[in-house]
């Protein structure tokens, strides 16, 4: 295997070993990695020789940081440009077609998400069998910083959230650490961070069989003997703040409940830092996510990656996303000039236009 490549693959025995390889980058996915991860799924799926699958990013800072939204940039509109579609589309259709993969993968997936987990890494290890999360994860699903919106599959999981916090940090962008993604539903074990080594030798050395149910069984089992011990595991904000974030969102409209996250005006640093994340990012992803919620709640996951994919195509064409991440990633000024400037001046035809179809023939998802 080239070690120069984007994504290393590896076997130990009946487990097949994937990891992502730009460090340099936090492992930010691009269209080469998602397509050869992409084949190699496929092909392990076909192999009786594979039981079970591990996915890891390489370095010490995290397993992976999101999608490459600077190649998005470039493809993308700004404010009364053409969009160059093509590129997007396929993009976003084969990044949602690998998580797809994942959530109805036949073998036991594990993934590692040690560091930053963020954005497109979130999308790979939600689908996961068996998602690992250590004391030193962060995780995040921050696009509406950069006039994106949360998605590979953050319809589905977002609300699947206890409450409401998936509109909370679909709306506010909030960070939170491993246990909170257990509290959350979106991780299953939190294993110390200096453990991946030896938690990747005793997976390997299970007695694996030909029968899936059995390999998931086998690899649940030894995950949870693998667990740190709960006083150790670092305390959880989405449990603490949880009566709190419930009241912040407790409106049955949207720009009401936008009032209530930006003017939280108590002394808590995460709440702050969650109210004014809110408060400065596009004006128009907090309309998109509150409608991709209600849209998203009854349907299936296939049907989800549909409506994300449209709106992954039509949000890059707006322009919103091309003014956040040359704020934020390419000019670095950190002062967006959204257009419009306020949650109050956008208009519900416009929120409707980024839900709307923007292939003429059949949709790049209807297969699946």
């Amino acid at each position: 295997m080239d070690q120069d490549s984007p994504v290393l693959f590896s076997r130990r025995g009946a487990m097949a070993l994937a990891t992502l390889n730009l460090p340099k980058a936090l492992n930010a996915l691009n269209l080469e990695m998602i397509k050869l991860l992409d084949r190699q799924l496929q092909e392990w799926a076909e192999d009786d020789s594979v039981a079970c699958v591990w996915i890891e990013g390489s370095g010490e800072k995290g397993f992976c940081a999101g999608g490459d939204v600077v190649s998005l940039y470039k493809a993308s509109s700004a404010y009364g440009e053409a969009p160059q579609t093509d590129y997007t589309t396929e993009f976003f259709s084969r990044e949602y077609r690998l998580d797809y993969r994942i959530h109805t993968y036949p073998k036991p997936v594990v993934v590692w998400g040690g560091g930053i987990v963020m954005g497109g890494g979130i999308g790979i290890m939600a689908g996961a069998s068996h998602r690992i999360v250590t004391e030193r994860t962060r995780m995040a699903m921050p696009e509406v910083t950069i006039g994106l919106f949360p998605d590979v599959g953050g319809s589905w999981f977002l609300n699947r959230m206890p409450g409401r916090l998936g509109l909370f940090l679909g709306l506010s962008g909030a960070q939170f650490n491993g246990s909170d993604a257990l509290f959350a539903g979106l991780a299953d074990r939190l294993i110390a961070d200096n453990e991946r080594l030896a938690t990747l030798d005793v997976l390997a050395d299970l007695p694996f069989t030909r029968e899936a149910a059995e390999n998931h069984r086998l690899v649940s089992d030894c995950l949870k003997g693998q667990e740190l011990r709960q006083d150790r595991q670092p305390a959880s904000n989405l449990r603490a703040h949880y009566d709190q974030i419930q009241a912040l969102t407790d409106f049955s409209t949207l720009p009401e409940v936008c009032d209530s996250i930006t003017g939280y005006d108590g002394d808590d640093e995460w709440l702050q830092k969650a109210a004014k994340t809110l408060a400065g990012g596009s004006p128009l992803t907090p309309w998109v996510v509150w409608e991709q919620l209600r849209r998203g709640r009854h349907q299936s996951l296939a049907e989800v990656f549909r409506m994300e994919l449209s709106l992954a195509v039509n949000l890059c064409a707006s322009g919103h996303f091309r003014e956040g991440v040359r704020a934020l990633l390419i000019d670095k000024d950190r002062s967006p000039q959204w257009q419009p400037a306020s949650l109050k001046d956008i208009e519900w035809r416009e929120v409707e236009r980024c839900f709307a179809t923007p292939w003429p023939g059949e949709h790049p998802l209807a297969d699946l």
